[in-house]
């Protein structure tokens, strides 16, 4: 129940505050707003044919302030098929996201702390996907940077 109220609240903020993110490739960047705070980055490359369109595809780790619970977001940038999987693989432990109709262009897992503390050790994080329209996607973020970022998102938030 608290984790649904979480997402609830994130899905709205996100979608109002979607334009004012200054997220970068290769780059974990930390973001303090009054009522939470995030940490997040951009995919290093995306496997997606350049004859595709997408919005924006990022991956999140955000918290209300205050709160000690950190959520792992993805965000796709196509509606997800929500017959497929999701997964995030960082090195070589797989972990399983899923989606919703009210958002499917956003990803979560149940097994948040798991996966923030592969991110911690790991090099590097494909995130696999099928978008509503059946064109598979896998992109790449690097962790180099993470745990010093999500340090900071803990110490900060």
């Amino acid at each position: 129940m608290k984790k649904t109220a979480l997402i609830t609240f994130a899905i709205i903020l996100l979608t109002l505050s979607k334009n004012s993110f200054s997220l970068e490739k290769g780059k974990w960047t930390f973001v303090k707003d009054d009522d939470w705070c995030y940490i997040g980055s951009l995919p290093l490359k995306t496997d997606l044919p350049s004859t595709k369109k997408r919005g924006e595809n990022y991956i999140l780790v955000y918290k209300i302030i205050g709160s000690k619970d950190n959520i792992v977001q993805v965000e796709a940038g196509y509606s997800y098929n929500l017959k497929k999987e999701i997964t995030v693989k960082i090195d070589n432990t797989a972990f399983n996201f899923y989606s919703t109709e009210d958002s499917s262009e956003t990803a979560w897992t149940n097994d948040d702390g798991k996966v923030i503390f592969a991110m911690k050790k790991g090099l590097e994080l494909i995130l696999s996907g099928v978008s509503s329209r059946g064109t598979a996607t896998n992109d790449t973020y690097t962790l180099k940077g993470f745990t010093a970022a999500i340090n900071q998102l803990n110490k900060d938030c």
